[in-house]
């Protein structure tokens, strides 16, 4: 017996060898392998079939496994042994079911169907969920399922072909998450949309990122903040983490932004206190990596990723990877996006910076323009009367200065148009040469009685040259004026001829000369010729920088030429024809209303210059009250008038009264109410008005059926603006620019009642009259570009030049007053105290700019200030804007601070005006001021009872010509917050404000305090 199982053993090995040869590891493994006590029986007993497949699938380095039998007992090589992983080398000669447990529900049938047929199975990139490594793992696998016929030629076995594509298969899939997250991010235009749009993108991958959160590492913040988070309920991560390092750390983002490299974080249960969900598998997350942004792929870390991995998917060199790709596009998108945010805010600081010029220029010009209606209309009134006292030299002078103020708001408003694109020509072929010296003509009493001669020569051109008048007359009457501010002694000569296919002007003058230096900025904005001998320093510096951009907007072109102490020549070439010009502007009509340049203005400023008491004035003046007693068709017609200025009322309603019936209120919203009540003949409204403006107030009544043709004439100061255009295109009837005079009022109002009259007796005449009054408009819009140096160097020439006149009018008004004594009669009386109360006003805007131009300059004196005082004097001096109110001082003590006295007197007095300006109408003013203060500095709080504000504008509440639109009125430049803002800034200081709508509104601002007391300082 024992020779026998001896010998059994050799043969077995000796055919083992014969059979199983070759197939590296495995197949030593094979022929050690005691195959009596498996299915399969020894291997001398194995069929040729079973035989011959061994040896195939040992001599093959493609992975191959045999599955042979009803009990489909495995026999693989070594190609195949990865795949079988951790059951590796226990599969062998084990049957299929038992070693493959976990997929043999998915894969059994097919089996059982390839011995069953006969047929053939391949199958591409199929999920196999196997157990091969101590855990369920995704895998994927390309493999075929072949059929081993036996010598009987029944299917015995089955030759299993197999290639694992788990790492292309899933690689795929995450660089297409990798793709999508980069398409998305790149749309970021913030670094939280950055990291919403990332959360977004990587939370649908659920195969690959069971939960995500994105942190941000602030500036001068330690920790990092929750910014975005997907695969957990809200709440799960907190809101803050700290980037610490050691082991009390929660999460170790320390070590991956001192690292630079992704870590693995274990034990989720307890870290979140609950166990994640594992994406698309039942298992819970058991791991999550930390990875860091570092934008550019170095430096400080901007931010990090938190994600889960995937439960059925070991953490590998490629999973970390991915993690590392994913926060490597988010940093990049974080970084973009907030390098674009600094530029947007840099953008939208630019644009507000033109938007605050633009409003700057509107502002001023609107505010001008108000009372300078109030003083022209009522001085135009009393030159009209027939009462001794009131006509006279001084009178008369008044109103040359207000011609004057006229002029300058007139040139600003020029050059604002001009620098927003919305100036319009209106181009038509015209005789120039006559009027050129029409033009010329009315500067011969000015330049006669300066002793100068004036010499013309406008020949006959031989055709007619497009121009638009009024900017023709703006060029001719700014060169004039230059001409004869610089000139003493000798002539000034004006020539017009035709040079080939241009006409040229030509304006000389034997005056103080230009240096040389200086000729290549002579028409830049605001540059004046240092220490040049004028008639006078007063102007805005823009005169010469005007007749630029008007020459070139006729397609010309103007330069000059000059000798120091002999004289200067400007030279204005236009070319003749039309080609050159904007055809769509060819004879067209103004959407803009003219800014009505008035050469008697010109010359009543060139007068004075001269020692000139000047002529009469030539304005239009009211109708006399013989012609207002004529009777009207339209007469007694009711009138509803609405304007916030009560000045502006009082005026036009006395103006309008002596012919109709006038009803007067103070805001829009009051008008509709009495439109409504009893629907007038016709609306005057005032297009700013606090509530419902004026363009309001016209869409309210245009949806009424009632009042839906009532006639509606604006009046707005705003000349320029889109708003005289949107007012037309809205529906309104005309469209008044202040300053007007009441005559132009009279005439307006009553041809439009006359309008309302045939309305109603033929609709269809009134039709074809409106089509003939209707304008066509055509917007143009752009940025203004200029710098914030120009602005308040502009600023503080045009306040200066402003107050001059402004002096005059309320000077001689005031000496008008006292003269007359008690001889004005009530009439009168009004007349002189609209003018004085005006001009008051315009004395208070020139404050207001010069203080605005004064602080860009830096003019700063310091010394010690006692508050207190300063707040006692302007209680008087604000008395009168209480208008009726009871107002309620709460002063506390206040110490002693260290800066300007006369800024600081602004701050309190723009603050002060600002509490009693924003009570409401008929309620008790309540005013509290009191102060904290530390070892270096002093807190002032002044707190009012008034409408307040809501906290979401509070940014803005400092800005340059901001205002709150909550207010009864809208009058103010617009610069007082910001001027307070500017005073304070410049002392050191900080200011702030607090408010709700209803609650009243607090100013803070510190103050350095004053310490014993020094010595005066002065700082630039």
């Amino acid at each position: 017996m024992k020779a026998s199982a001896s010998e059994a053993s050799s043969r077995e090995r000796t055919s083992a060898a014969e059979v199983l040869s070759g197939g590296g590891d495995t197949g030593a493994l094979l022929r050690a392998l005691d195959w009596s006590k498996t299915p399969l029986g020894p291997i001398e007993s194995w069929p040729q079939s079973l035989r011959s497949a061994i040896s195939i699938c040992l001599g093959s380095g493609f992975p191959i496994n045999l599955y042979w039998g009803s009990e489909y007992v495995m026999l693989y090589n070594d190609g195949y042994a990865p795949i079988a992983g951790g059951k590796h080398p226990w599969a062998l000669g084990r049957g299929g079911r038992e070693v493959w447990p976990e997929i043999w529900d998915s894969v059994g049938e097919s089996f059982a169907r390839v011995m069953a047929t006969g047929e053939a199975t391949y199958l591409e990139d199929s999920l196999l969920l196997m157990h091969r490594h101590g855990y369920t793992e995704e895998c994927y696998f390309n493999y075929s399922l072949s059929p081993i016929r036996g010598e009987s030629g029944r299917v015995e076995g089955i030759f299993n072909a197999v290639m694992e594509t788990t790492y292309r298969v899933i690689n795929a899939r995450r660089n297409q998450v990798l793709r999508e997250l980069g398409e998305r991010v790149v749309l970021a235009r913030s670094a939280r949309d950055a990291c919403t749009l990332a959360a977004s993108t990587l939370g649908s991958s659920l195969a690959d990122v069971t939960f995500c959160a994105l942190y941000l590492v602030e500036d001068g913040y330690s920790d990092a903040r929750l910014v975005a988070e997907a695969g957990l309920p809200a709440g799960s991560f907190p809101a803050r983490l700290p980037v610490e390092e050691g082991p009390h750390a929660p999460w170790p983002l320390a070590e991956a932004r001192n690292s630079g490299r992704v870590q693995q974080v274990g034990g989720l249960s307890e870290r979140l206190g609950f166990a994640p969900p594992g994406g698309n598998w039942p298992e819970p997350t058991n791991t999550a990596l930390v990875a860091p942004f570092l934008p550019g792929g170095a430096g400080e870390a901007s931010g990090f990723l938190l994600m889960g991995a995937s439960p059925r998917r070991a953490v590998d060199e490629d999973y970390l990877q991915f993690a590392e790709r994913a926060a490597a596009l988010v940093a990049r998108a974080v970084s973009t996006a907030t390098a674009f945010e600094i530029e947007r805010k840099r953008a939208e600081a630019l644009a507000e910076l033109d938007r605050a010029k633009t409003v700057f220029f509107s502002n001023v010009s609107h505010e001008f323009r108000t009372p300078l209606t109030l003083m022209l209309g009522p001085t135009e009134d009393a030159l009209a009367s027939s009462d001794p006292v009131l006509r006279g030299p001084a009178l008369e002078m008044v109103h040359r200065n207000e011609l004057r103020l006229l002029k300058l708001v007139n040139t600003l408003l020029d050059f604002s148009r001009i620098e927003a694109g919305r100036i319009e020509a209106s181009f038509v072929p015209m005789d120039l040469a006559e009027l050129t010296r029409e033009l010329a003509s009315t500067f011969r009493s000015a330049v006669e009685r300066a002793g100068l001669r004036l010499g013309v020569e406008c020949a006959p051109l031989p055709a007619p040259v497009y121009v638009d008048r009024d900017m023709w007359e703006k060029i001719v009457l700014n060169l004039l004026s230059n001409a004869l501010k610089f000139t003493f002694a000798g002539e000034i000569s004006v020539r017009l001829e035709a040079r080939g296919t241009h006409v040229e002007l030509t304006i000389r003058d034997t005056g103080t000369g230009i240096p040389p230096e200086s000729m290549p900025r002579l028409f830049e904005r605001f540059h004046r010729v240092q220490g040049a001998r004028s008639r006078t320093h007063e102007g805005s510096g823009i005169g010469l920088a005007l007749v630029r951009e008007l020459v070139a907007l006729h397609g010309g072109s103007v330069r000059a030429e000059s000798t120091l102490g002999e004289g200067t020549s400007f030279f204005v070439s236009l070319p003749m024809g039309h080609a050159h010009l904007p055809p769509e502007r060819l004879g067209a009509p103004r959407a803009l209303a003219p800014t009505n340049s008035r050469a008697d203005a010109y010359v009543e400023e060139a007068l004075r210059w001269v020692g000139a008491e000047g002529g009469p004035s030539s304005a239009p003046v009211p109708a006399s009250p013989g012609e207002r007693a004529q009777p009207l068709p339209t007469g007694g017609a009711r009138i509803l008038l609405a304007d916030d200025n009560a000045d502006m009322r009082e005026y036009v309603s006395r103006l309008l009264g002596e012919r109709w019936r006038v009803e007067a209120v103070a805001d829009g919203r009051r008008a509709l109410e009495a439109a409504l009540r009893e629907p007038p003949e016709l609306v005057l409204t005032d297009v700013m008005m606090p509530g419902l403006d004026g363009f309001g107030l016209l869409r309210a009544l245009r949806a009424e059926e009632r009042t839906r043709s009532v006639p509606v004439i604006m009046l707005s100061a705003r000349a320029g603006e889109e708003a005289h255009v949107e007012g037309l295109e809205a529906g309104a009837d005309d469209y008044l620019i202040k300053p007007f005079s009441a005559r132009e009022l009279l005439a307006r109002v009553g041809a439009r009642l006359e309008i309302s009259r045939l309305r109603r007796a033929n609709e269809e005449q009134v039709r074809q009259l409106n089509a003939q009054l209707e304008l066509k408009v055509i917007e143009r819009t752009a940025q203004l570009q200029e710098s914030n140096q120009e602005l308040e160097s502009f600023s503080y020439s045009v306040s200066h030049d402003l107050r001059a006149p402004l002096r005059h009018i309320l000077g001689f008004a005031e000496l008008l007053g006292k003269s007359a004594g008690g001889g004005l009669d009530d009439k009168s009386r009004r007349y002189l105290r609209t003018i004085m109360e005006s001009a008051q006003k315009g004395g208070q805007l020139v404050d207001d700019l010069l203080a605005f131009s004064r602080l860009g300059r830096g003019e700063l004196k310091r010394s010690r200030v006692d508050l207190v005082p300063l707040v006692d004097d302007l209680r008087a001096e604000l008395a009168p804007e209480a208008e009726g109110r009871r107002v309620l001082w709460h002063v506390a003590p206040l110490p002693l601070v260290l800066g300007d006295p006369a800024l600081l007197r602004l701050v309190l007095k723009n603050l002060l005006s600002n509490c009693l300006k924003y009570t409401r109408p008929r309620s008790e003013a309540l005013i509290e001021l009191y102060a904290e203060q530390s070892p270096r500095e002093v807190v002032i709080h002044v707190r009012d009872n008034g409408v307040g504000f809501e906290m979401q504008y509070v940014d803005k509440l400092f800005g340059v010509f901001q205002r709150l639109h909550t207010s009864e009125q809208f009058e103010g430049t617009g610069i007082g917050l910001a001027n307070v803002r500017r005073i304070i800034s410049r002392h050191g200081g900080r200011v702030w404000a607090e408010g709700a709508v209803d609650e009243g509104a607090t100013f803070h601002f510190t103050l350095p305090k004053a310490s014993p007391p020094e010595a005066e300082t002065s700082t630039t």
